[in-house]
């Protein structure tokens, strides 16, 4: 069955498709070059953006939007409501503690404060209060306000949706 012609066939085959292959590959490349110029002088692709460098010398101030205290002020209870929709999975708001502690009266209470619950080591050793303030930062980013903590969210980056998540659990007190 398989004699000397039929191997050299064989053989022919697939160095036709190997020339083929090698012949596209070229062409693609030479259509598609990401060289400049195909001198061999290398480029970042892109445009240069020029910024109007500022007289001090120093550092540039970023625009950090209003304080909290200011949104907190004209903060929507209602609208925190739909927010908290991300917290229902581990924290319950009838006194009960879920995978987190309840956050009854969470406002003005001692961090790590809810009796039987295993609070993290980080939590427990970090002392003081929930005020407004102090929720806000640790609801930011939870694992940046206490190393350590057990709570996984990821955390709420919008200074609207924060205040007014806290101002809802200061409405259920």
């Amino acid at each position: 069955m398989f004699d000397t012609m039929t191997m050299v066939k064989a053989f022919g085959w697939l160095c036709g498709a190997l020339l083929i292959y090698l012949l596209i590959n070229w062409a693609g490349e030479s259509l598609y070059a990401m060289d400049a110029g195909g001198h061999g002088e290398e480029n970042a692709m892109g445009y240069a953006i020029e910024v109007a460098e500022s007289g001090d010398g120093g550092e540039a101030e970023e625009d950090t939007g209003p304080s909290f205290e200011e949104v907190f002020a004209s903060a929507d209870a209602a609208s925190g409501e739909r927010v908290f929709g991300k917290c229902k999975a581990c924290h319950k708001l009838d006194g009960t503690d879920g995978t987190g502690p309840h956050l009854n009266g969470v406002v003005n209470r001692a961090i790590g404060g809810v009796d039987g619950f295993a609070y993290s080591d980080g939590m427990a050793s970090h002392g003081g209060e929930w005020t407004p303030e102090a929720l806000s930062a640790f609801l930011e980013n939870p694992k940046g306000f206490i190393s350590g903590t057990k709570m996984s969210f990821a955390g709420l980056r919008k200074i609207e949706d924060r205040a007014d998540v806290i101002a809802y659990l200061q409405a259920q007190q």
